[in-house]
């Protein structure tokens, strides 16, 4: 897997059209002052937790005695389940928060930023090849600045794309996912096929 498709598989995980409404309805009730302020330190303290991830992702693979070739199955079934999710939404709130209450850290940080399911792809790429590690940081960086610039200007694409381009949006890119996540579990498939 080269930079640009870590970052593109990144950037669809992240699904940052998907989770506009949501960042939007959590900082609506914050003061229109601190709204930005609250933002860029989610994001800033997402992009700390997926790095640590990144780098500790072969410690944590070596610590539980995994093999690449579970870890890439693993990985494939859950982007299979996010895709789905993306293509078939369920409705109801996710962020748990009083009207007013300013969030730190949860929700938006963990889990509509950095959620299991970017981590686990983290450390799938660390472990796959972990000598390419600058290339995944590299694509890591790229994947979260699109997807934070997506997220400031919030305001800006919700009123482009509407509530149902942003649904379309994000069903679409959930069909890509899908497509790298059954790679994914097949490229685990052949591998184990092959060292058994």
């Amino acid at each position: 897997m080269d930079i640009l498709s870590a970052a593109v598989m990144l950037f669809l995980i992240m699904d940052p059209l998907g989770n506009l409404p949501i960042f939007s309805s959590i900082l609506r009730h914050i003061d229109p002052k601190k709204r930005r302020k609250v933002l860029i330190r989610e994001l800033l303290i997402a992009l700390f937790i997926m790095l640590a991830f990144l780098y500790a992702g072969e410690a944590i693979l070596n610590f539980l005695n995994l093999r690449s070739e579970s870890v890439s199955i693993a990985g494939g079934i859950i982007l299979f389940l996010i895709a789905i999710r993306m293509i078939f939404p369920q409705e109801g709130g996710v962020t748990g928060l009083a009207a007013g209450e300013e969030p730190f850290i949860v929700p938006m940080a963990i889990p509509l930023m950095a959620g299991p399911s970017v981590l686990a792809a983290l450390i799938l790429l660390a472990h796959t090849d972990g000598t390419r590690m600058v290339d995944w940081t590299i694509a890591l960086i790229a994947a979260w600045g699109v997807s934070s610039l997506i997220l400031l200007f919030n305001q800006l694409f919700t009123k482009v794309l509407g509530d149902k381009g942003l649904t379309a949006m994000e069903r679409l890119m959930g069909m890509v996912l899908v497509m790298i996540s059954v790679q994914m579990f097949l490229d685990g498939i052949a591998s184990y096929l092959k060292h058994v």
